[in-house]
């Protein structure tokens, strides 16, 4: 059994290139990114209860999965955390090792999935941010990271809510009005509801900790965390 869907996978190759490119086909990534870092860090802090200094994350071991160009992995892992990013396009990983390299980092990336992964140890954390809406099995996918987890560990899964507003504003807005992104990024049929993601969990001895919207201001051109889980929202969940 494979998480691996081929079609999404060539979706993101054919674009890997400008996975650093802040006014390229990422560009609402680029824009996503500040509050993404701002609350996994925090939480990592709180959860693990570490210091707030400028290396906060020191010793964190995290597992990036869907890293794409390694934009989550790069500003991680100068928070001071060891990461690995994996990706089943061998493109993305490709433009993620040239990049980190570029920049003097040491981050382990591997172009594999979370069923397919050799490395026996396992995480404090895990990322699956803005990936589950793009495998081809969400329960099979979920199962297979949890594995990969550490008891007491975190599991972070940012998505997309199943909903007729996020038909309307994550699709028809996103990328026929408003051209945010490529046509075709999104499937509203592979849209995750919070409650599911909950429901498999459980199965697999996580619970959730936090629930959280994530909205974008117009206005004043970010996202910010919000109370409205009924487009885009992030979740923790802990292993028991």
């Amino acid at each position: 059994m494979s998480s691996v869907n081929k079609k999404e996978i060539e979706k993101f190759s054919k674009i890997a290139s400008e996975w650093w490119d802040p006014e390229g086909k990422f560009k609402p990534l680029h824009k996503f990114n500040p509050i993404r870092i701002k609350y996994i860090k925090e939480n990592i802090i709180e959860t693990f209860k570490l210091k707030n200094s400028s290396k906060p994350l020191l010793g964190i071991n995290i597992l990036d999965i869907g890293c794409g160009g390694g934009l989550l992995s790069e500003p991680l892992h100068r928070l001071g955390a060891n990461i690995t990013g994996i990706d089943a396009s061998n493109k993305n990983i490709e433009v993620a090792k040239l990049h980190s390299k570029k920049h003097n980092l040491k981050i382990n990336y591997l172009c594999t999935s979370p069923e397919k992964i050799k490395i026996k140890k396992k995480f404090d954390v895990i990322l699956n941010m803005e990936i589950v809406e793009h495998v081809e099995n969400v329960e099979f996918f979920l199962k297979s990271c949890s594995k990969l987890l550490k008891k007491n560990g975190i599991m972070f899964v940012a998505t997309i809510n199943k909903t007729l507003k996020s038909y309307i504003f994550a699709i028809i807005g996103a990328e026929y009005i408003l051209r945010w992104l490529p046509i075709g990024t999104h499937e509203w049929e592979k849209f995750v509801r919070p409650e599911d993601l909950k429901k498999i969990l459980m199965k697999k001895n996580m619970t959730l900790n936090k629930l959280d919207g994530m909205k974008f201001n117009i206005i004043t051109d970010e996202w910010k965390i919000s109370k409205d889980i009924s487009i885009n929202y992030i979740t923790k969940f802990i292993k028991n």
